[in-house]
C-alpha cells in the first residue's frame, strides 16, 4: 500500500521540495503535526502491548510527545520501570502507567486486561500490539505446539484487542488500532523458514481491513504495518550484519523511524489510511525467510 500523498508532501515540505509551490502556512500545519495540541492522540488513552522494547517503546515515545495516556505493557517488572523513567526523562509530563502480564494465552491475558481496565475505570482509545514471538523452522520441523502458539499470540491476541474494544470506540466515536506484521507479510506469499509465524501475521490483514470497514463511520482506523529488518535489542549483531545485507540500502530501519510512519497515518480525523497494510521494507528485495 502507498502512503497518503499527504504524507509524502509532508516529507518533501520538510526538506524544502515544495517550498516553491505551497505556501509557507502548509508547512507550517504540517510541521505542527507532532505537536500534543494538534494531534489526534492528544489526552486520549493509549494501551501498548509489549511496549517496553524494539518498536513498542519507540512507539510508546512517539505517542508520548503527541501528548497520548500511556498504559505501558511488558513482562517484566523491571524492563517495565526502566522504560517508563527513560519516558519521563524525555517528557516529564506525561502519563505512563506500567503493566507487568506475562503473556500464557489469550483468555488469560484479556481476562488481566479486563481487570486492569476495571481499575482504571477507563477504556484506551488506542491499541497498540507491537508483541509477538518469532519461532523458525522449515514445516517438516513446526510442532503443533508452535503452530498454536503463533496463532494465538501473533494473531489471536490483536483480534482479541480488537473485539475487546469495538464497542467502546462505536460509542464515542473515536478508536485507533495499530498493528506490526512481519518482514513482507504484507501480501500472501511463500515463506521457507518462517511460513507459521508469517501465516499468522499475514491473517493480519483480514483483522484490520475488517475493523477499517466496520468502523469507519464512527472514525475507528486501524493499520498494519510490515517493517523490514528494525535495528532492536533484540538483534543479535551476527543477525543484524546478515539482515543489513538483505535490507534496501544495505541498513537496517531504526525503530523510531517505524513508529513515526505508522503514527504519522493515523495520527488524523478521519483517517484516510485506515485499512492498509503497509510494507516498510524499501525498494530492495528480501528473499523469502
Amino acid at each position: 500500500m502507498i502512503p497518503p500523498a499527504s504524507l509524502k508532501e509532508s516529507a518533501l515540505a520538510q526538506t524544502g521540495w515544495l517550498e516553491p509551490f505551497l505556501p509557507a502556512t502548509y508547512y507550517e500545519a504540517m510541521m505542527q503535526l507532532k505537536n500534543p495540541k494538534h494531534s489526534v492522540f492528544s489526552g486520549r488513552r493509549a494501551l501498548i502491548v509489549g511496549g517496553t522494547g524494539g518498536i513498542g517503546y519507540a512507539v510508546a515515545k512517539e505517542l508520548a510527545a503527541r501528548g497520548a495516556v500511556i498504559i505501558l505493557h511488558g513482562r517484566e517488572q523491571s524492563r517495565c520501570s526502566q522504560a517508563r523513567s527513560h519516558l519521563l526523562e524525555a517528557y516529564p509530563s506525561a502519563r505512563i502507567r506500567c503493566w507487568v502480564h506475562e503473556f500464557a494465552g489469550t483468555p488469560a491475558f484479556m481476562d488481566a486486561l479486563e481487570a486492569l481496565l476495571q481499575e482504571e475505570g477507563e477504556e484506551p482509545d488506542i491499541v497498540v500490539c507491537a508483541f509477538g514471538p518469532l519461532l523458525t523452522g522449515r514445516l517438516e520441523d513446526m510442532t503443533a505446539a508452535a503452530w498454536s502458539l503463533l496463532a494465538d499470540a501473533n494473531l489471536a491476541l490483536p483480534g482479541a484487542l480488537a473485539s475487546r474494544c469495538m464497542a467502546a470506540w462505536k460509542a464515542r466515536n473515536f478508536g485507533r488500532l495499530l498493528l506490526f506484521g512481519g518482514t513482507r507479510t504484507d501480501s500472501i506469499r511463500p515463506f521457507r523458514n518462517t511460513a507459521a509465524y508469517a501465516a499468522a501475521k499475514i491473517g493480519l490483514g483480514v483483522l484490520t481491513r475488517s475493523v477499517a470497514i466496520e468502523g469507519a463511520p464512527a472514525d475507528i482506523a486501524a493499520i498494519t504495518v510490515c517493517p523490514g529488518p528494525v535495528r532492536t535489542e533484540y538483534l543479535t549483531e551476527t543477525d543484524a550484519v546478515k539482515w543489513a545485507r538483505l535490507a534496501a540500502g544495505g541498513r537496517l530501519l531504526e525503530p523510531e523511524e517505524v513508529a513515526s510512519a505508522a503514527l504519522d497515518l493515523l495520527d488524523e480525523s478521519p483517517c484516510r489510511a485506515s485499512g492498509a497494510i503497509i510494507a516498510m521494507d524499501g525498494p530492495g528485495h528480501i528473499a523469502p525467510v
